[in-house]
């Protein structure tokens, strides 16, 4: 009973005290595409994507009903940094959905035209919102309307103390003129947030200064609803053993949890991690060199780590694109050639045997034949048809037959990403790197009754000096048991850093001689790796290694099942070179299909 109660309490505390119209609510999600496109039109970062930025601590007043429900702590602004432009997951501070849904493509056009982060926070937005009223006259009653609706929603100066009330004049005057307002009122508090504005400390766009973060995410099986990127830092992990710890409970106004995000043996037990998530104001991740659970995915901000540009030693060594720099950074990443052990007979496992016999059916038309074409101008023999009619009504003497050998001159390398992120599971008894085993197995018993050309090569990484290039079948060898062997035998391990890999697969593709050379990509998530390679690092050096790919003469194409693999696909391969399977067990049964109908 007692538990009830307070949760009525705060249900109605909460609505009391909350100056939002739910009723009225747009989500990001509603208007992503548009505001993206908008963003990039305006001269915003074209390889960044669009996310939910975390609500951040404001620090402003708040009213009494406000501090007693204990809500109102924090702000849903709008940045754009060097990996994302990130804009509030819901917006419901105005009392009309059009104004709401209009903040939205302000706050996109306002970070597109954001070019002076060296100015203070009330300097630079002014600057910003000038520029966009000066070049894009067509938003100009947008933004008023905009404004009319946020000085009514802000708290009346005549309430607030004599320097508080100083610096919400100077806003309101900000706001409605932009560039007016020079010098900045000091207060003891921030002022009441500005959702017309951007974050009081938001980063400087790509292209004007580096980042000063990076993101820190990990594959797993729950990932965060809103994608919402939240603050974090580097701690050292709690030590949990010995000592009492007196303390007064009333006294502990604030709480931080140690949430396991990694990849893990025995899930935890805390069901409400995202929710512990979201409450706190920065999230601390520690190691301590157990393997941990796979419970929740997040985007966080953490200090970024040191750049090691020094070059390693190694057999084999490949560049990789600095896309901050707007270099290549020769010999960066080692590569290791690594042929899996086989351990397992090479013998077609029984599930996949019909799968076999009707691909077996459907590629035996693609195999090379002899066959008969007719009305040649020349050939070997006369279609005697053709020639009575040449005879009775003359034209053009097109009367012979001839035997031609149809041939496929191509050649086909098929990359497959092996990282740790293909252990999650798709059902019940399958996992992805299950399917993957599957989809390789019965590409090859395709390939080889077509008699293309093909080879079968697979990678995972651990940060650049340790690039594994599994050796699956080279197109100098025959598929029959070994290859299935090796195939079934491979295992997941580490993360996934594509463009060392790409460029490694381009280099084997390139030899080959063939009148068309596909290098296909099979991956189940975007690039990543555990040093600077996370988040754009790892997308942008895709991207660049794809298009040295192209200008080779290869013809890169992608085939994932991530589902939100079209956020950063469209950027990395264009927009008709990549597939999304939606059903990840559908994809043995697919691929070999999907080569069939790149290659007609």
């Amino acid at each position: 009973m007692e538990e009830q109660v307070g949760i009525l309490w705060h249900r109605w505390i909460n609505k009391l005290a909350a100056r939002r119209f739910p009723q009225m609510a747009v989500e990001l999600t509603d208007v992503a595409r548009s505001a993206a496109l908008l963003y990039r039109a305006l001269g915003g970062d074209p390889g960044a994507t669009l996310q939910a930025g975390a609500q951040t601590l404001h620090g402003a007043r708040r009213s009494m009903l406000q501090r007693l429900a204990g809500s109102e702590r924090k702000a849903g602004l709008a940045w754009a940094d060097s990996e994302a432009l990130r804009l509030p997951s819901r917006i419901d501070v105005y009392p009309e959905q059009r104004l709401n849904r209009d903040a939205y493509f302000w706050l996109a056009a306002l970070c597109a035209c954001d070019r002076a982060p060296d100015l203070p926070w009330a300097a630079r937005n002014q600057t910003a919102t000038a520029a966009v009223i000066r070049n894009y006259p067509g938003l100009r009653a947008r933004y008023f309307r905009l404004v009319d609706a946020e000085i009514a929603r802000r708290p009346e100066p005549h309430k607030l103390p004599a320097a508080e009330a100083l610096q919400e004049q100077a806003i309101r005057a900000a706001l409605q003129y932009p560039g007016s307002v020079t010098s900045w009122p000091a207060a003891g508090r921030s002022p009441y947030p500005v959702m017309l504005w951007l974050r009081p400390d938001a980063p400087a766009p790509i292209g004007i200064a580096a980042g000063k973060t990076q993101p820190f995410a990990t594959a797993a099986n729950v990932a965060q609803p809103d994608k919402k990127r939240c603050s974090a830092e580097q701690a050292e992990l709690p030590e949990r053993q010995g000592g009492m710890l007196l303390f007064r409970p009333e006294t502990i106004f604030s709480w931080s949890e140690y949430a396991k995000v990694e990849h893990s043996i025995d899930d935890n037990d805390d069901e409400d991690l995202a929710q512990a998530a979201d409450d706190l104001d920065v999230i601390s991740i520690a190691r301590d060199g157990r393997q941990v659970a796979k419970k929740l995915r997040m985007e966080l901000d953490l200090p970024a780590a040191a750049l090691d540009q020094t070059p390693l030693d190694g057999v084999r060594m490949l560049p990789e694109w600095d896309y901050r720099a707007r270099l290549l950074r020769p010999a960066q990443c080692q590569i290791t050639p690594i042929q899996p052990a086989q351990t397992i007979a090479g013998v077609l496992p029984a599930r996949l045997k019909r799968d076999q016999q009707r691909l077996k059916r459907q590629f035996e038309a693609l195999a090379p034949a002899r066959i008969r074409l007719k009305s040649q101008p020349d050939g070997s023999d006369i279609d005697i048809d053709p020639y009575i009619r040449h005879l009775a009504d003359g034209g053009e003497g097109r009367f012979f037959t001839d035997m031609r050998k149809r041939d496929r001159d191509l050649a086909c390398l098929l990359l497959a990403d092996l990282s740790l992120s293909t252990e999650a599971w798709i059902g019940p008894e399958r996992s992805v790197i299950d399917v993957i085993r599957d989809s390789l197995v019965l590409f090859s018993e395709a390939l080889s009754v077509t008699r293309d050309r093909f080879a079968l090569y697979g990678f995972n990484s651990h940060e650049r000096n340790d690039v594994r290039f599994y050796d699956l079948k080279s197109f100098d060898e025959p598929y029959d048991g070994k290859i299935r062997s090796r195939i079934l035998s491979i295992k997941p391990a580490y993360y996934t850093r594509m463009g060392a890999a790409v460029r490694r697969a381009a280099e084997i593709l390139e030899r080959q001689r063939s009148r068309e050379r596909l290098l296909l990509l099979l991956t189940d998530g975007k690039p990543n790796d555990t040093d600077h390679y996370e988040g754009r690092f790892g997308i942008e050096d895709t991207r660049k290694a794809i298009s040295a790919a192209r200008q080779q003469g290869l013809r890169p194409f992608c085939v994932t099942i991530d589902q939100e693999a079209r956020d950063y696909l469209p950027h990395i391969f264009g927009k008709n070179n990549f597939i999304i399977i939606r059903k990840a067990s559908e994809l043995p049964a697919k691929l070999p299909l999907l080569y069939a109908m790149i290659t007609h």
